[in-house]
């Protein structure tokens, strides 16, 4: 019936047709678009005092906003506004000229301790040592941490941020 040549002329066909059908001759595969990852804009971290306080607030650039405090955890987005309003709250107490570390010359059990981190820099403070120029800034973190501990945004299960 089919010889041995018919039969391989099928086969040839078979397979060109498949890879035809597959995509896999002349055509590349278009390539895949993933978003940039956004950069740490704030990290704002306050512990200790009697309470024993641990709260945490991430903001990134895209303003997607982490925020933690005890157990509870959440995340909120904040608009380009809000980011330009932070900036300036940070511009105008001179962050980037302040030192890294202000402790208090007679320690404290009960202080406050503050790590805030902006675009880079790195100040650690404490209750009675806190520049003037960081009150502000201070006051800033404490209220969008308590904003956004009181928001109904997004509440998800979150490892501790240490």
């Amino acid at each position: 019936m089919f010889t041995v040549r018919t039969w391989t002329g099928i086969c040839a066909v078979l397979v060109v047709t498949a890879i035809v059908l597959t995509g896999c001759l002349g055509m590349k595969t278009p390539p895949v678009s993933r978003p940039a990852t956004p950069d740490l804009f704030v990290d704002y971290h306050r512990t200790g005092g009697i309470a024993g306080m641990n709260d945490r607030l991430v903001i990134f650039d895209n303003g997607v906003t982490l925020v933690s405090s005890g157990t509870t955890s959440r995340e909120i987005l904040l608009n380009q506004s809000d980011l330009e309003q932070i900036s300036a709250v940070f511009e105008a107490g001179q962050f980037s000229m302040l030192e890294g570390n202000y402790t208090s010359r007679r320690g404290g059990a009960d202080f406050l301790q503050y790590s805030i981190s902006y675009r880079g820099k790195t100040v650690h403070t404490e209750d009675t040592a806190i520049p003037p120029s960081l009150e502000p800034v201070i006051k800033e973190m404490d209220r969008i941490l308590s904003t956004g501990l009181n928001s109904r945004q997004t509440d998800f299960p979150v490892p501790r941020i240490t």
